[in-house]
């Protein structure tokens, strides 16, 4: 992948300038919109944006490299984030969420975190796909979400962190900006030019 200028930025960007005049074009028309599923869509794809940029220019073994010792590496991260993608939107909008592979999520524990061996995990192109196929229905659940339904109390699983369903759809983008902070830290211990 390219480094992104200030204009690819820009460009990157556009799309998201572009729905925002549609959502205040649909608002004036008189259809019904949510402000608050607006606001955690703009958040989703914010962190998507980052990722993609932080994940497009490494390599199958680049995702081995830990930030740092007793770290996680970018492939177990990745994992995580779509089998928790996965379960948390699974638990507030039951039928929703895509079956994972047989016995994804069993790769991705605290047991497995140790280990350096690609064999255990999957490749760059199946993480992409997963996250992409994931993160299309997290999004088509909450277009299809009112504002009463985000204000709904979370499964108790997840009370403690995210106490209504809106607080678990909000808790993706997050959790996956809050991980690919750590990419920035690989990606400068091999040498690539700062994205942002």
């Amino acid at each position: 992948m390219t480094v992104l200028g200030c204009a690819d930025v820009v460009t990157h960007f556009q799309p998201l300038v572009e729905r925002r005049a549609s959502l205040k074009e649909l608002y004036h028309r008189g259809i019904p919109m949510s402000v608050a599923s607006n606001a955690i869509k703009e958040s989703l794809d914010m962190a998507t944006f980052c990722v993609n940029a932080y994940l497009g220019d490494l390599s199958n073994e680049d995702l081995f490299v830990r930030p740092s010792v007793g770290t996680n590496h970018i492939a177990w991260q990745l994992g995580h984030l779509i089998s928790s993608e996965n379960k948390l939107i699974e638990s507030v909008c039951p039928g929703s969420m895509p079956r994972l592979p047989e016995g994804f999520s069993e790769k991705y524990t605290s047991e497995t975190s140790k280990s350096d061996s690609p064999g255990d995990f999957h490749t760059k192109e199946e993480y992409i796909k997963l996250m992409r196929e994931q993160r299309s229905c997290t999004l088509a659940s909450l277009a299809e979400s009112t504002d009463d339904d985000l204000q709904k109390p979370a499964p108790e699983m997840v009370r403690d962190f995210a106490p209504t369903v809106g607080a678990t759809f909000t808790l993706q983008g997050i959790h996956w900006m809050m991980h690919s902070g750590q990419w920035v830290v690989v990606r400068r211990k091999l040498g690539r030019t700062p994205l942002f």
